[in-house]
């Protein structure tokens, strides 16, 4: 083992993992010497040590960010950048099953549900790929003696904090727009999770990039990513994390370059049955929709709400849908849940449980930890819940779910408004004017109508209320990464008078 790379064999394949800080096209150790070790989930034993980044290799990378969008990657035209982010895709899925074992060794998530990840990471590197060379402003017939026209112009260089939950996913939701629209990034990956980028980071220098362009640094939040959040040099930060983060962020911009900001926050979704859905349809997605990813999911459907005429009929279904759910192994092929992220999260998990068993709701289904080994828990249901109960308001990030009874379709858009938080919803019924008005009348960015989670690169996601600001995905995130430029060119001879 080297102090840049080490050997990881997993059982599904041996590779080459990176170590250092990926600045300027290179893997350096951090200016301090620092390390940090990453956690395998399922064993609570150590995976290797990565160098960790501080102040001083966040203004490295920063600097070297700053060179490369001054210089050699200005004049790279739209189409080379495309050209780039489509090989990188290649790349990727020539290596897709060891990226799918980094995301299951490192974040505990089954190897299975990792493939669907890095799946659509790859799609979506290659959707804003296309969008590279598409990027266009307007001719503006302002009078006959001006021609005025707009420029959307990238904003430079731009920090970027990704979480613990889809390291790699969210990986690609930064890089793609960033990169498409001509900016340069910085991008800081969750200490908890730092694997599957640093290898990727290898396969953006094989792809041919300018040195600088991208530059992928592993630290801690506190760290790194505040001096990301306060750095003077840096044009825009986008952040997918906690909403409590969320506001930190935003008063470092307020109190340092205003730089631009886009947040993808937290969320407690609202999953609403009606009496006359599909019964079956609706426990399938329901159960996909919190257990999914361990429940470590801002859109997770936490919240059911069931009408009052299905609601017994409701429970019995879902208890016996959750008790099916095959927790373990990551490698293992049938396994959907597997553990939590870290015993910080476990135990945060945890205690929220406790909560809701102390404040009367009754618990139907799991609750315990499963196993002895690893940070797993048992799929967990609460029922006979309160809309003031903390379980029902707060963010658990686990697979813990709360079930309602409701009366009639004003009370179900009530409770679904009830929280602080507006990123997700999902409806279920057969009747296509309650699907639209309920849709309507919820406070929520992506709202879910038969189904629940399916998110795609080419549709925006974001919140309302406290569950961000703007939008990721689509061609509403390119906004995030340009700026408008309005240039106005005098045609005639006449002075102003």
């Amino acid at each position: 083992m080297s102090d840049l790379f080490a050997t990881i064999e997993t059982p599904v394949t041996k590779y080459e993992q990176p170590l250092g800080l990926f600045i300027n096209n290179e893997f350096v150790k951090g200016a301090k010497g620092q390390t940090f070790e990453t956690i395998n989930p399922s064993t609570e034993k150590g995976i290797v040590a990565i160098h960790e980044a501080t102040e001083e290799d966040v203004d490295i990378a920063v600097a070297a960010a700053r060179a490369a969008f001054e210089g050699s990657w200005r004049q790279v035209t739209p189409h080379e950048r495309g050209r780039y982010l489509n090989k990188l895709a290649d790349l990727m899925e020539r290596d897709v099953d060891t990226l799918c074992a980094i995301e299951a060794l490192d974040n505990g998530k089954a190897f299975t549900m990792a493939n669907i990840d890095i799946t659509n990471s790859i799609g979506c590197l290659r959707y804003y790929a296309g969008w590279a060379d598409k990027i266009h402003g307007q001719t503006i017939d302002t009078n006959p003696e001006t021609l005025t026209y707009t420029r959307h112009e990238p904003i430079g260089v731009c920090g970027q904090i990704i979480p613990w939950n889809f390291p790699l996913l969210m990986w690609s939701w930064k890089i793609g727009p960033a990169v498409a629209t001509g900016n340069t990034v910085v991008l800081k990956t969750a200490e908890q999770t730092p694997l599957s980028a640093l290898y990727t980071a290898k396969l953006v220098k094989e792809a041919g990039f300018p040195a600088g362009v991208i530059n992928i640094i592993s630290g801690f939040g506190r760290v790194a990513g505040a001096a990301i959040s306060k750095h003077l040099d840096i044009d825009k930060v986008a952040f997918t994390g906690s909403t409590l983060v969320g506001r930190t962020i935003l008063q470092d911009a307020a109190k340092s370059n205003l730089r631009k900001v886009t947040l993808e926050l937290g969320g407690k979704s609202p999953n609403i049955i009606f009496d006359d859905a599909d019964i079956d349809n609706a426990i399938s997605w329901s159960n996909f929709g919190i257990f999914f990813n361990h429940g470590q999911c801002c859109a997770a459907g936490s919240r059911i709400l069931v009408q009052e005429g299905i609601y017994d009929k409701f429970i019995a279904r879902l208890k016996e849908r959750t008790s099916q759910n095959k927790v373990g192994n990551p490698f293992e092929q049938d396994t959907f849940q597997g553990p939590q992220v870290s015993q910080l999260q476990f135990d945060r998990i945890m205690e929220y449980i406790s909560h809701g068993k102390q404040a009367g709701a009754t618990l139907a289904v799991g609750g315990e930890r499963y196993g002895k080994e690893g940070y797993f828990i048992q799929p967990t249901v609460f029922t006979d819940v309160t809309t003031d109960m903390k379980i029902v308001q707060e963010e658990i990030f686990g697979p813990v779910v709360t079930v309602q009874k409701f009366k009639d379709e004003a009370e179900a858009i009530k409770l679904g408004n009830s929280t602080q938080y507006g990123l997700a919803a999902g409806i279920h019924t057969k009747n296509v004017n309650t699907a639209i008005r309920v849709s309507n009348a919820l406070h929520a960015g992506t709202v879910w109508i038969n189904s629940y989670n399916l998110i795609s690169y080419q549709a925006p996601f974001g919140g309302f209320k406290q569950s961000g600001i703007g939008r990721e995905l689509g061609s509403y995130a390119l906004e995030n990464y340009t700026q408008v430029k309005t240039v106005q060119y005098r045609l005639g001879d006449a002075l102003f008078a």
